[in-house]
C-alpha cells in the first residue's frame, strides 16, 4: 500500500523547521523510528542533514543522511522510510537520476515504503517537476519525476493580493498557462498545508486549503479535511 506524506513547505512563517507538521509526520511514520534523509535540493548535504536530524530526533526519530556514492543503492533499498528535503527542484531531480536512485526510490516507495517530501521533495512526488517554482539553476536530462501520484502539484501556492502593485504573473495565471499546454489537473497547497495518502485514499491535511486547477474550468476550492480519493484515479 501506497504511503506518502507530502508538504507544501517545512517551515511555517514563526515557527521553526517542521514545527508545524511534526505531530503528522509522528503520526505518519508510526512505528517506523529510521528514515533516509534525501538532502540533494540544497548544496551543503552535511549542515542540511544535521538540520533535519536535529528536528527529528526530538520526536524519536533517527536519521541517516543520503549520499549519492558507491554506498547510496544499499542505504536507498534498505532504508524504513524516506524524507526527501525542500530546495531546488531541478537540483534534486538532477542529483537523482545522474546517481541513478531515481528508480529505486520510485520502485520502493510505488511498494509502500513510507515516503515523505517537503516542497522540492513533495514536487518530484508528481508525475512531473514542470509546475514547481524554482529557477532551473541545473539542467536535469527530463522532467520526469516519480510519478507516485497521477497529478501536478504546486507547492507554496499563493493567493493573488487585489491590493498589490505588481504587474506580473499570479501563481494563478502561470497555472493556467501550464494548463493551455498540459492535459492533468494540478493541486495547488497553500503553505501550512499537506497531502496524506494510505492506498486509495488520500486526505488534504494542515492548518490551510488547496486550489485544483482543470483545464477549462474554474479551480476547486478545498479545506483541511477534505477527500481526495478522486484525484489517484487519474
Amino acid at each position: 500500500m501506497k504511503r506518502l506524506l507530502l508538504l507544501s513547505n517545512s517551515t511555517n512563517h514563526g515557527a521553526g523547521y517542521l514545527d508545524h507538521a511534526i505531530d503528522a509526520i509522528d503520526s505518519f511514520l508510526g512505528p517506523v523510528r529510521r528514515v533516509l534523509f534525501v538532502p540533494f535540493a540544497l548544496r551543503d548535504w552535511t549542515a542540511y542533514t544535521a538540520k533535519a536530524r536535529d528536528r527529528l530526533a526530538r520526536a524519536g526519530i533517527e536519521v541517516k543522511g543520503a549520499t549519492a556514492d558507491a554506498q547510496a543503492l544499499a542505504a536507498f533499498e534498505e532504508a524504513e522510510a524516506a524524507f526527501v528535503g525542500g530546495g531546488n527542484t531541478f537540483r534534486l531531480l538532477d542529483r537523482l537520476q545522474r546517481s541513478g536512485l531515481l528508480e529505486v526510490l520510485r520502485r520502493r516507495a510505488a511498494a509502500g515504503m513510507p515516503y515523505l517530501g517537503a516542497s522540492a521533495g513533495t514536487n518530484i512526488a508528481a508525475p512531473t517537476i514542470r509546475t514547481t517554482n524554482d529557477m532551473p539553476i541545473v539542467q536535469p536530462a527530463g522532467f520526469s519525476a516519480l510519478g507516485l501520484v497521477p497529478f501536478q502539484i504546486n507547492p507554496h501556492y499563493i493567493d493573488a493580493d487585489p491590493a498589490s502593485r505588481h504587474m506580473g504573473e499570479t501563481r494563478e495565471e502561470r497555472l493556467r498557462e501550464f494548463l493551455e499546454e498540459n492535459e492533468g489537473p494540478v493541486l495547488a497547497m497553500r503553505e501550512g498545508a499537506w497531502l496524506r495518502v494510505e492506498g486509495e485514499r488520500a486526505s488534504l491535511e494542515g492548518t490551510n486549503g488547496a486550489r485544483l486547477f482543470r483545464r477549462g474550468a474554474e479551480p476547486d476550492e478545498f479545506a483541511p479535511g477534505a477527500p481526495l480519493d478522486h484525484l489517484l484515479k487519474g
